[in-house]
């Protein structure tokens, strides 16, 4: 990934059978979601058992670490970490006791309240033991099961107090749930697998296992699962959604549906949009591997030119997200994307690309393209200029960041070297979405907020007070 990252993946499997396999094997399927720790918590013999660590799920999570551990109701992460919040004692699942059995809880997303309510708390005395966001929800969680003994009306509860996004698998003792926050920022979808139920933040994870897509949870829902049926709780009161739009542009698999939106579709959708509003007189189109293909098949069909492989993807160097030096990070780009001279030499060529938030992987990209021998190098973008920090679970903090805030579209052409520039418009993305635009959040490209952010402008007109206890 060189590209924004993500923060997290969760599951939760309820079966009749020992779930430890299934979890490890979703994980591995939502692996892209979080890369730098993974865990699996599992109930058994009356109490939870929690095996995390750094790294990939294959080292994380291997047979000697998980020697021993079996369960019929288990749930799995797999995490980002980000730069404030890495170690071991941060991957997840969290669990805590309770006065009324263990607990377990694994989170995508971001509190955007979590300060405001670790003040509160450690006023009134209660003690943090990472540096997560996570642990406010484990956390409120326990202390509302403490009071209340039900896990429904606890989850509301908290709901009631944070803000921002969270898809959460939790388990209380053998019982598992999956929620959703109101917004349904981060996807979260239900399936079933051999004599039980999965809740998964990615349907790619059902297909490994031969399970059954069955739906979406809705945005607001929570949901039990059992071995043999499921039970929902869905949010009485109507709330405006905002599904992250960078789901269907970069972070989710092709083969996923998120929101009834076949992942592959959208981005086909993408490029064809693409290549209406933005044609070029070229003669092959190519992707920037892996996550530009189905953009870059797209424009192909919309504008007739013909599909390429142009670059070979070396999958075993390292990561350029996680390189810290400028230079070293240029140098590990030409390490991991190699020319197919045969392709490109001579042509006129238009590279398509996901998303460009800093620019300095493309700048690169066009580099060996020219030095491959492409007569020109037009460069096609399936999202619009980022020019806004995300503040609900992807890694875009601070406007610095982003090339788009301190160069016009010209400019960054210059400096990426190109023939050409263009990114799809936001009309054209929602438009490949075919979701209502008020149902997502663009607050990345056009800095209009769903939530109240300090300092951020709010796309509503009121402040919204949403009654978690129904």
């Amino acid at each position: 990934m060189t590209g924004p990252k993500h923060s997290c993946g969760v599951v939760g499997i309820s079966a009749t059978h020992d779930v430890v396999s299934y979890v490890h094997k979703a994980l591995d399927i939502i692996q892209h979601r979080g890369q730098e720790s993974a865990g699996i918590a599992v109930f058994s013999n009356g109490e939870i058992t929690t095996v995390k660590n750094n790294g990939l799920v294959s080292v994380a999570l291997t047979k000697e670490s998980m020697a021993g551990l079996a369960g019929d109701s288990g749930i799995g992460h797999v995490r980002y970490s980000k730069s404030d919040a890495k170690g071991i004692v941060n991957a997840q699942p969290l669990t805590l006791e309770t006065t009324h059995g263990s607990v377990a809880v694994a989170h995508n997303g971001d509190i955007t309240n979590f300060e405001e309510l670790k003040k509160k708390y450690l006023a009134q005395g209660l003690s943090f033991l990472t540096d997560s966001d996570s642990e406010i929800l484990a956390l409120l969680f326990s202390r509302n099961m403490s009071q209340t003994d039900d896990p429904v009306r606890a989850l509301r509860m908290m709901m009631g107090e944070v803000e921002g996004a969270y898809s959460l698998t939790v388990m209380v003792n053998n019982r598992v749930f999956g929620v959703r926050d109101p917004y349904g920022f981060r996807p979260l979808c239900l399936g079933e697998i051999d004599d039980g139920y999965i809740i998964v933040s990615e349907s790619a994870a059902l297909d490994s296992m031969r399970g059954k897509f069955i739906r979406d949870i809705m945005p607001g829902e929570i949901i039990e699962i059992m071995p043999d049926r499921y039970k929902s709780h869905p949010l009485s009161n109507t709330h405006p959604k905002a599904h992250c739009m960078f789901e269907w542009v970069y972070f989710a698999r092709p083969d996923s549906i998120i929101d009834g939106k076949e992942v592959y579709d959208v981005r086909k959708r993408i490029g064809i949009i693409l290549a209406r509003e933005s044609p070029v007189d070229a003669d092959i189109v190519m992707p920037v591997p892996d996550s530009g293909r189905a953009h870059a098949l797209g424009f192909s069909i919309g504008s007739g030119l013909q599909y390429e492989e142009g670059f070979m993807k070396n999958r075993f160097v390292e990561r350029t997200f996680i390189i810290p030096d400028q230079k070293q990070r240029e140098r590990a780009v030409s390490m991991k994307m190699n020319p197919i001279r045969s392709t490109v030499r001579d042509r006129r060529v238009v590279i398509v690309d996901d998303s460009v938030v800093r620019g300095t992987t493309l700048k690169r990209l066009v580099r060996i393209l020219r030095d491959a021998g492409a007569k020109e190098v037009h460069v096609r973008v399936g999202c619009p200029p980022v020019i806004a920090p995300c503040y609900y679970g992807v890694d875009m903090r601070t406007r610095d960041q982003f090339i788009a805030n301190s160069y016009s579209i010209s400019e960054i052409r210059d400096i990426i070297g190109a023939d050409s520039l263009a990114y799809i418009s936001i009309e054209g993305l929602v438009e490949a979405i075919n979701l209502p635009e008020n149902d997502l959040c663009l607050a990345c490209v056009n800095g209009k907020y769903p939530t109240n952010i300090k300092g951020e402008k709010h796309r509503f007109q009121s402040t919204l007070k949403t009654d978690f206890t129904q």
